[in-house]
């Protein structure tokens, strides 16, 4: 009975496959609408019914720094019907940072592409430092005096900047805040000295000179602000970045052929250079060339780099 019932399943996955998706596909993002990964995972969805054939409609399950998505996503039927457009934040530190964690990001999902990344910049107020070599010389000089602001203790916003502080060996004061703007506002109002934000969220106020990013921490420099450089160029800090990447996962177990289709559709979308110009104005570093094994890959080392420096800070979620 037992045989009968395997071979029925090994024949029923390539049928299975071969029709999908005969349905509209949900995408949960496990933040609000309006932030950066609901903006991109938006973007994405409206230009996969060209490749799938079916609608892609967004589902935000907000919650609990994004663990309560994440785990209705965990638990979906794997039919390939549910897919989860998770972060950094919830698939690479969410496992080094919660005291209990309620799912397992390698263990219960999939990983299918990485489709892109924000791109993080270290910012400060006008006359703290006009460079990042000048913010670490007055840090030296000031030890524990100078003050940055991140979105919320965990968040991969303030590990970014704790990575900055081991690399350069500078001492400066973490002051948590429940989202950027509160965190920019403070900046703005000369009650922190530097910040850690994307590129686009900040691309306004570095423009009107409110305030001044003084690099990026990606590999290359952004197409949105060529004039400034990135953290290796400045500090000669080889191999530096920080990212906020997004990943798009299916349940485990979902059969191996429908992840390899949505690996190829994804692909393919983010292939058009109309597409890829779009999402870089919007800020976006624009991914989707590792392999669904390569992204395991990924997210298996992002774990392994955060782990030491979560474990310095002492960190957990709120």
């Amino acid at each position: 009975m037992k045989r009968r019932a395997l071979l029925a399943a090994t024949l029923a996955t390539p049928a299975l496959a071969q029709s999908w998706p005969d349905r509209p596909l949900r995408m949960i993002v496990p933040f609000p609408p309006g932030g950066a990964t609901d903006v991109f995972a938006r973007r994405l969805a409206a230009r996969l019914p060209a490749e799938l054939g079916q609608p892609v409609v967004i589902e935000n399950r907000t919650g609990a720094a994004g663990a309560i998505g994440t785990l209705e996503a965990a638990r979906a039927r794997p039919d390939g019907q549910t897919l989860l457009f998770g972060t950094a934040s919830t698939l690479g530190l969410y496992p080094l940072l919660a005291e209990r964690p309620q799912f397992d990001p390698l263990r219960d999902f999939l990983p299918v592409a990485i489709p892109g990344a924000a791109t993080v910049a270290f910012v400060v107020r006008p006359g703290v430092a006009d460079s990042l070599p000048a913010l670490v010389a007055v840090a030296r000089a000031r030890p524990g005096q100078l003050r940055y602001g991140s979105p919320g203790t965990g968040s991969y916003l303030h590990m970014s900047f704790e990575l900055f502080k081991r690399e350069a060996n500078v001492n400066i004061e973490h002051v948590p805040y429940r989202g950027s703007a509160p965190a920019m506002a403070d900046l703005l109002g000369g009650h922190l000295d530097a910040l850690t934000d994307t590129v686009a969220t900040t691309l306004e106020q570095h423009r009107s000179g409110r305030a001044r990013m003084l690099a990026v921490a990606s590999t290359a420099r952004s197409p949105l602000v060529p004039e400034v450089p990135t953290v290796a160029e400045a500090l000669g800090l080889s191999g530096f970045e920080a990212a906020v990447w997004l990943a798009v996962m299916l349940p485990t177990g979902t059969p191996e052929p429908i992840r390899a289709r949505l690996a190829a559709a994804i692909t393919a979308t983010l292939a058009v250079q109309e597409f890829r110009a779009e999402l870089e104005a919007a800020g976006f570093e624009v991914g989707g060339r590792l392999s669904p094994d390569q992204s395991r890959d990924y997210i298996a080392a992002e774990q392994a780099k955060w782990r030491p420096i979560v474990a310095a800070t002492g960190a957990k979620l709120e």
